[in-house]
């Protein structure tokens, strides 16, 4: 008998999103591929990519503001959380750990790894 895994379901894309292609998703979002410019990720939840963000990235989308963005590495064509608009060149370089992008005091913020959880 299989048991419940714990914590909150996501849509799962296997695969890079190119040029053209778009995913929206009430929730969460994890991309097991690149996002590359001209493609568009919108998530009512957080989205994760394993991999590179490049393209249009929205999480939070409808105003939820506990929601991260977090890749491999950010240089998204826009990126936006909550509606909040990032200016990208914030976003700091590839370095071999994630980047996540959150909000913080109404602004987006980047981070160079995964934040902890809240105990």
């Amino acid at each position: 008998k299989r048991r419940p895994v714990p914590g909150e379901p996501a849509r799962l894309v296997y695969g890079p999103l190119r040029s053209g292609q778009e995913v929206r998703h009430a929730g969460h979002v994890v991309v097991l591929g690149n996002v590359h410019p001209g493609a568009q990720v919108v998530a009512g939840g957080s989205i994760i990519i394993m991999g590179y963000g490049q393209g249009s990235l929205h999480a939070g989308y409808g105003g939820n503001e506990e929601a991260l963005i977090a890749a491999f590495a950010l240089s998204p064509t826009t990126l936006l959380i909550a509606g909040v608009l990032a200016d990208p060149p914030e976003a700091p370089p590839a370095t071999g750990r994630p980047v996540t992008a959150l909000l913080r005091e109404g602004r987006v913020v980047f981070l160079p790894s995964l934040p902890r959880q809240k105990p």
